[in-house]
């Protein structure tokens, strides 16, 4: 349990800035042959320490989410840049990092990359995470960087083509120094985490991040098409649904990022207007690029397809769930006293911690057990309900008594009477 005396980040403590434009062994060069494969999982696996872990995509231009670049440095190995488009994966890599701590900034974004390339850590340092419940006030690596070892590091190639090829030598450059400082930034996250007691809540959460594992295919992914909740007729949604097929067919055959083709909100609009002919299609909002105009027969086609269903996708898939909260009051209004009662007693506890609230209890988790909690109300039950839904021991601990108070104690409802638990 960490004191109520939670020390703060002093901005005042920060030195003057240093930019950080070359790495400090010089600019790596690309590893793209198995000989240099087998070099850098030679020096890798001889080196010491932890190695700092990095991979750039090429979101919005390629597609999926495979990586195009992999940075990797450790102590006494150097730093490593290689490109994974001429291998079939990356296992000499991941053998040579057996056993050996891997530090990643926001290592959920570049881990489900890693692993398509066979590559997967035993041990987990996140650094964005590390920074997040210490309670920095940015948590982007840059920020975090410059917070805490007074470095400046650009981050202006993060958005770039990484499909490129040759790799320009600034972007290289770039990539380099992403993999340049994260030993010695864990190193000062690991010494504010100390002084707080937080040591071993990042712990458990980064095992949480590597006992989860890459995550699984999405069920359906095209209802997560942009603008889709407009969509009220089950039709429409099945043109939608068959557009949106028909584009990330096109797109994976192309290797191109399928909003490049057709943006979401074409799909959308052309949903709802079912055009019965190419020209009333390319008078479509959205459909007016070169894909849209040479593969408007193919859009027709789909849009048809729906047209002539018989079995139609429901407009809303079952879930468990609970109701948006802004409806609890007048579906269950003892949920609803348990959640307004919670919340900002929880917000409270996670500022004394100096945590974001996000951090201290997945909102979901906070959400699920106000909902529908245990039949009865103690410490244990509760803290059963919450590590049946995924919380780590040390946010049990912390939340369970406020959960229970909140529970057997709920404020009423503005306007409404206590309501009977």
């Amino acid at each position: 349990m960490v004191s109520a005396e939670v020390s703060q980040f002093d901005l005042s403590e920060i030195p003057e800035v240093i930019e950080l434009d070359t790495p400090r062994d010089g600019v790596p060069l690309i590893i793209n042959t198995s000989e240099g494969l087998q070099r850098a999982a030679t020096a890798l696996a001889a080196g010491s320490g932890p190695a700092g872990v990095d991979a750039e995509r090429a979101s919005g231009f390629r597609y999926g989410q495979r990586a195009f670049l992999v940075q990797i440095r450790r102590e006494g190995a150097g730093t490593w840049l290689i490109d994974p488009e001429p291998f079939e994966d990356l296992k000499p890599i991941d053998e040579a990092l057996r056993g050996v701590e891997w530090i990643l900034h926001a290592a959920p974004q570049d881990l489900p990359c890693l692993s398509e390339l066979g590559m997967w850590p035993d041990v987990l340092f996140d650094t964005e995470l590390a920074a997040r419940i210490a309670g920095l006030p940015r948590v982007g690596l840059a920020a975090v960087v410059e917070q805490l070892l007074g470095f400046g590091l650009a981050k202006e190639h993060s958005a770039a083509d990484w499909s490129t090829r040759p790799l320009p030598e600034p972007w290289l450059r770039y990539a380099a120094l992403d993999v340049e400082v994260l030993a010695e930034l864990r190193e000062e996250l690991i010494e504010l985490l100390t002084e707080d007691g937080k040591l071993e809540w990042v712990r458990q959460e980064f095992q949480a991040i590597l006992d989860a594992g890459p995550p699984p295919p999405r069920v359906d992914p095209w209802r997560r098409t942009s603008g889709v909740h407009q969509i009220r007729d089950r039709k429409q949604l099945a043109a939608v649904r068959e557009l949106w097929l028909e584009r990330d067919s096109l797109a994976q055959n192309r290797d191109v990022a399928p909003g490049r083709l057709l943006p979401d909100s074409a799909l959308v609009v052309a949903a709802k207007a079912m055009p019965n002919t190419v020209p009333q299609l390319l008078a479509i909002p959205g459909f007016n690029g070169r894909a849209a105009h040479r593969e408007a027969p193919r859009w027709l086609r789909a849009i048809n397809t729906a047209k002539a269903l018989k079995e139609l996708p429901p407009l809303h898939l079952p879930s468990n769930a609970p109701p948006p909260p802004r409806a609890w009051a007048d579906k269950d209004s003892a949920a609803a006293a348990r959640l307004n009662t919670a919340k900002p007693r929880l917000t409270a506890l996670a500022e004394e911690l100096n945590l974001p609230l996000e951090n201290l209890l997945t909102p979901d988790f906070l959400r699920r057990i106000c909902w529908r909690p245990p039949e009865v109300f103690s410490l244990e039950a509760i803290g059963a309900g919450l590590a049946d839904l995924g919380a780590r021991s040390w946010q049990i601990e912390l939340v369970a008594p406020v959960l229970l108070e909140a529970f057997e104690h709920p404020e009423p409802l503005p306007g409404k009477e206590t309501p009977a638990s």
